[in-house]
């Protein structure tokens, strides 16, 4: 009898296809969901509030890691969905568990001039934090500065903010004549963004565009929409005219609080940093009455921030919702920067060859 000093090689079991595509597809899957967690995320502009510096139907990429990412909040949920399953109203997660989050270390922190993804902090506790509809905002102040607004001006610490190039207004064309598409093409504002009223034309644009409008022929004058500084909306943070009596135009000062910030809790600054403070800053029971503020029953005379918080505006400024309206942006929602462009799609045109805007293809984001 021989005795084989070697044993046979077993043979491998061939994967069956449907097999094999479920395993392609569920590494997919996990390398999508971790690159989109970890390095970057596509997004898309869907509103025109950072016109013309992004358009609505441009995507974008955005880098986590530039801020550093944020560890999941709400781990379970549906791989590569953001808060609904898609093209539904139907939950995408369940907030059975919830982990405390932290942020990894990042490249650098957020700056001024930066165009940045964040959770709209607005949308209630309700929606976990990580599951708050994203906006895209340039952020104009950072912690420890001191915003102010004038005549449509912003100042940071006194001084001219740099306004983005792209800026845009809200100006009324007085003329009789019917401006056609080709006018506003020509012109690059979008049709979206005009409203024919008598006597002319709504629309927003740069100022240098509104500039060559004035001198047509055909128009009698351009005005721009500012507001008066005498005119406070109530609408307009921190909801209290009385004290504050500010408007889209005419803001602040405002100081920007940041983590171990100390302030004295007056009437003033219970106005102000209140809703902040409740909101964000992570405590079982906050109360504000009459000007006062309460921590778990406890009235507070001086309080010291746990986190920092930024001040966004969009570039499109009388067209956008953003911290003028609700506060402050505080650095657990900030979701990443924006790097560049990788496609634009004109919503204005049909199916045709015109609908991608060539010239914007991997154009980075200032």
């Amino acid at each position: 009898m021989k005795i084989s000093l070697f044993k046979k090689k077993e043979e491998k079991v061939k994967k069956s296809p449907l097999k094999e595509w479920w395993d392609a597809i569920v590494f997919a899957v996990v390398a999508a969901t971790l690159i989109r967690w970890i390095f970057m995320e596509a997004f898309t502009i869907p509103t025109p509030s950072m016109e013309k510096s992004l358009l609505v139907g441009d995507y974008l990429f955005v880098s986590k890691i530039s801020y550093g990412s944020r560890t999941p909040k709400t781990p379970l949920q549906i791989p590569l969905t953001h808060g609904k399953i898609w093209g539904t109203d139907i939950p995408s997660y369940t907030d059975i568990i919830e982990l405390p989050q932290f942020r990894l270390p990042g490249f650098s922190d957020v700056e001024r001039n930066d165009v940045v993804v964040f959770n709209w902090p607005a949308e209630g506790p309700d929606i976990p934090l990580d599951l708050k509809t994203h906006y895209i905002k340039r952020c104009v102040a950072v912690p420890g500065d001191i915003l102010e607004i004038r005549d449509m001006q912003v100042y940071i610490n006194g001084q001219p903010f740099e306004n983005p190039p792209d800026m845009q207004y809200r100006y009324f064309v007085a003329t009789d004549e019917n401006l056609n598409e080709r006018f506003f093409q020509r012109y690059d504002i979008a049709l979206a963004e005009v409203a024919k009223v008598g006597g002319g034309y709504w629309m927003q644009t740069r100022p240098t565009t509104a500039t060559k409008i004035k001198n047509l022929d055909f128009v009698k004058d351009v005005i721009v929409a500012a507001m008066p500084s005498d005119r406070p909306e109530p609408r307009i943070f921190p909801n209290d005219p009385e004290l504050f009596p500010w408007n889209t135009d005419h803001f602040g000062p405002l100081p920007i609080p940041g983590e171990d910030t100390t302030i004295k809790m007056d009437s003033a600054n219970v106005a102000l940093y209140g809703s902040t403070i409740r909101d964000y800053e992570d405590y079982d029971e906050v109360n504000i009455r009459d000007y006062k503020l309460f921590i778990d029953g406890t009235e507070i005379s001086e309080y010291t921030f746990k986190q920092n918080y930024y001040f966004m505006m969009g570039d499109n400024r009388h067209n956008s919702e953003d911290s003028r309206f609700w506060g402050f942006v505080p650095e657990n929602h900030v979701v990443g920067k924006a790097l560049f462009i990788w496609l634009s799609v004109d919503p204005e045109y049909g199916f045709s060859f015109n609908k991608i805007r060539w010239g914007r293809l991997f154009n980075l984001i200032n």
